[in-house]
């Protein structure tokens, strides 16, 4: 078997970013789920292992990110292949570690600290949160303490227990992707509510942000926060169509 295209080697100088190095890119079945070709030659993960995903529509979206790529490669841009990659390379290896780290999110979760005041920034809180924790309780039996203001509230340890045992019955793609998204929102109930369908990626992006949005609307949107939010939403919106390609 030829061994698979790399980045690592052959093509660059230390320090530069790698060129391109293909023309065609395909999406075709494997023995073990489906590959993405680059000039027939399957991607492989930096660790070496043939990148082979469990859906067709996941490595479409992965195969998507090497076609748009220009000239020089833009390895950070690649969110999709970046998180295949953990999901083959490291998740397996770690998954205890990786479950503790979205209960570890789950013990100080942002949905769980409201504000005392403005009174519209604690509205928007209220609709938008409650309706979310009420669905983690009713479907996962999760069950949160509120907190007002800022101040550290303790979860019960039957919640975070029972958060872990949620990521670790998981495959490792999709632990990849609540831990991600975990990460992603500060919040293990928005994961687990954009994991289970109760919300879509973005939107939980959306609703993990209500409090900048909110100064935004009273003060004006700053350029370099707005460049922040725009990159994170790019991961949101990958992190949609991720999910959306598993079911």
């Amino acid at each position: 078997m030829s061994e698979g295209p790399g980045i690592k080697r052959g093509f660059r100088e230390p320090g530069d970013k790698p060129k391109r190095f293909y023309k065609q890119v395909d999406v075709a079945a494997g023995d073990a789920g489906f590959q993405v070709k680059l000039d027939n030659r399957s991607v492989r993960t930096p660790g070496g292992v043939v990148l082979s995903l469990p859906t067709r529509a996941l490595a479409e979206q992965i195969a998507e990110e090497w076609s748009g790529q220009g000239e020089i490669l833009d390895l950070v841009s690649m969110h999709a292949t970046r998180l295949a990659n953990t999901a083959i390379d490291a998740v397996p290896q770690a998954r205890e570690a990786t479950a503790a780290s979205v209960a570890h999110f789950a013990a100080s979760d942002l949905v769980c600290y409201f504000a005392k005041a403005p009174a519209g920034l604690v509205r928007r809180q209220a609709e938008t949160w409650e309706p979310i924790l009420a669905r983690a309780e009713q479907d996962l039996g999760l069950s949160f303490v509120r907190a007002g203001g800022i101040v550290h509230q303790t979860q019960p340890q039957a919640t975070l227990d029972k958060v872990k045992a949620l990521a670790l019955a998981l495959d490792d793609f999709r632990l990849a992707a609540l831990a991600f998204s975990t990460a992603l929102y500060g919040s293990a109930v928005l994961g687990l509510a954009a994991l289970n369908g109760w919300l879509g990626a973005e939107a939980a992006f959306d609703a993990s942000r209500l409090d900048e949005a909110w100064q935004e609307e009273q003060w004006g949107v700053d350029a370099e926060a707005a460049e922040r939010t725009a990159r994170l939403r790019a991961e949101a919106q990958m992190l949609e169509r991720w999910l959306a390609a598993l079911a």
